[in-house]
């Protein structure tokens, strides 16, 4: 047979190769809806009871009682009555005033919550894990893990569980140490910093005294000014594009003083409510706080402020919670 000849296939091979190359396209999409499956649904848990784990690592103990009403006396763990408002919360370990702030006008309209917060001690700022449980993909509302941990107040963390990256350490307990991006570490002495993950070690950061981490970002103010290329961020590299520009319900903390913090949840997404903020909006928000120091967390959706017993803001104006895998709480 010449180069130039060819050979006629039966059609009953013809309608094989046809069948066989759909099989292949169906198992190739099912492969990638298995992994996605896997990837963001399917909860991996590495540690199922994470008190008793920290017990053991670090003698971590959480104590205290979170009761409702407008005006109340409760104890804080300490022994000390503590007293409890509408909007906030006084006793030995920590003060707490929570206001509301709206902008703008129309479908520029921001609405935005702010909890200023200054503790006797810093490791009085905790923190909590859906289902009391560490892994990927394990989530519970704020809401729900705040009273699963007698919390007065908490907002929304970092989604550690959305990836598999970051120094992931609570209550002065490593869980993860992959390096990957700037962090946010709260000190025991009641510093704040921003810093480099992967210049570091998490039993670095744990000699140097850090009690808790943060891995989401990117850092808002640097000494009290914006910071520069922060609508360019990427927090996640590892699937699809993670870039979280726009304006978008957001989450960030600020410090403005040694155990003197300041939680700032934005409302979005809802015209005439809230449209949400830029990340520089969100920075100069921070900024007009008296932060020096500011670091955005996970938003959107996650964007929660609890207290006393409910929702202070209204998610995606539907007064709607999504799961988030851990929060940052204050014991009442």
């Amino acid at each position: 047979m010449t180069s130039q000849q060819t050979t006629k296939r039966k059609p009953g091979r013809v309608r094989r190769a046809v069948i066989a190359g759909a099989v292949a396209l169906t198992l190739s999409a099912g492969g990638a809806t298995a992994w996605a499956l896997d990837r963001f649904v399917v909860q991996h848990v590495e540690i199922s009871d994470v008190s008793a784990y920290q017990a053991s690592q670090a003698g971590t103990a959480q104590s205290g009682t979170a009761e409702s009403g407008t005006t109340t006396a409760s104890s804080d763990g300490s022994g000390t009555a503590a007293v409890t408002t509408d909007t906030s919360y006084t006793s030995d370990s920590s003060n707490i005033s929570i206001s509301t702030v709206t902008t703008g006008s129309g479908d520029s309209t921001v609405t935005y919550y702010v909890a200023d917060v200054v503790l006797d001690d810093a490791t009085t700022l905790q923190s909590a894990f859906a289902n009391d449980s560490f892994g990927e993909n394990i989530t519970e509302t704020t809401s729900a893990i705040a009273e699963a941990n007698n919390a007065i107040f908490a907002i929304n963390g970092d989604y550690y569980g959305f990836r598999d990256t970051g120094i992931v350490i609570r209550n002065g307990v490593v869980f993860r140490d992959e390096g990957a991006r700037q962090g946010l570490a709260f000190y025991r002495d009641g510093t704040v910093k921003v810093y480099d993950e992967t210049s570091t070690t998490a039993e670095q950061l744990l000699a140097d005294g850090v009690w808790n981490t943060l891995s989401f970002g990117p850092s808002l103010l640097d000494n009290g000014e914006v910071a520069s290329g922060i609508e360019d961020v990427e927090v996640d590299t590892n699937f699809g594009n993670h870039s979280i520009q726009g304006e978008q319900p957001r989450t960030a903390v600020g410090i403005i003083d040694e155990n003197h913090l300041v939680f700032v949840v934005v409302d979005g997404r809802s015209p005439g409510y809230s449209a949400g903020v830029t990340m520089t909006g969100l920075a100069e928000i921070m900024q007009g706080l008296g932060a020096t120091t500011a670091y955005n967390i996970d938003g959107g959706g996650s964007s929660t402020m609890y207290f006393n017993g409910g929702l202070v803001n209204n998610p995606l104006g539907e007064n709607k919670e999504r799961g988030t895998s851990d929060i940052l709480y204050i014991a009442g």
